[in-house]
């Protein structure tokens, strides 16, 4: 069977991290490529900034991600619970894991990444907004379940 390409949208909260354990535990399988992506608004260094800002990062090889100093260049959130599922998971399931990183709008490059990347299908938490919530703030969940081009599922914060 061909590899797939299954995405996780990853913003380091405690949904985030239950649609990463989810998806290892029901959907992705041995061969398959995992994307994390993560999408932050603005970071220390503006220039990666513009340089990336239509593109995103290069696919960050997990093997590489797991430097310290690799990590401070793309500005990525230093969460050890994160890196080892991910270790863990590459290992048990021999899968190929990499990290794309963006910049700013985490609805709009959520659903670009799912077409330039051609995953398969796409993992995320959701905070668990009430209605009335979801209307004053937006909904980065309802934003991509409309407009992403993959099947999305998403993993409830409760």
């Amino acid at each position: 069977m061909a590899e797939r390409r299954i995405g996780v949208a990853m913003d380091f909260s405690p949904s985030s991290k239950k649609a990463l354990r989810w998806a290892a535990d029901n959907l992705v399988r041995k061969g398959d490529t995992l994307v994390l992506l993560h999408v932050r608004h603005h970071g220390r260094v503006e220039s990666k900034n513009v340089l990336w800002s239509h593109t995103g990062s290069p696919l960050i090889p997990l093997e590489e991600l797991m430097e310290a100093q690799v990590r401070q260049r793309y500005d990525m959130p230093e969460d050890a619970e994160v890196y080892d599922t991910l270790n863990a998971l590459a290992r048990e399931k021999e899968l190929c894991v990499v990290v794309k990183m963006y910049w700013g709008d985490p609805r709009e490059k959520v659903c670009d990444a799912v077409g330039e990347l051609n995953l398969e299908s796409l993992v995320m938490g959701s905070r668990g907004l009430g209605q009335i919530q979801r209307i004053l703030l937006g909904s980065v969940t309802n934003y991509v379940l409309s407009n992403a081009s993959c099947p999305v599922t998403v993993v409830k914060s409760k």
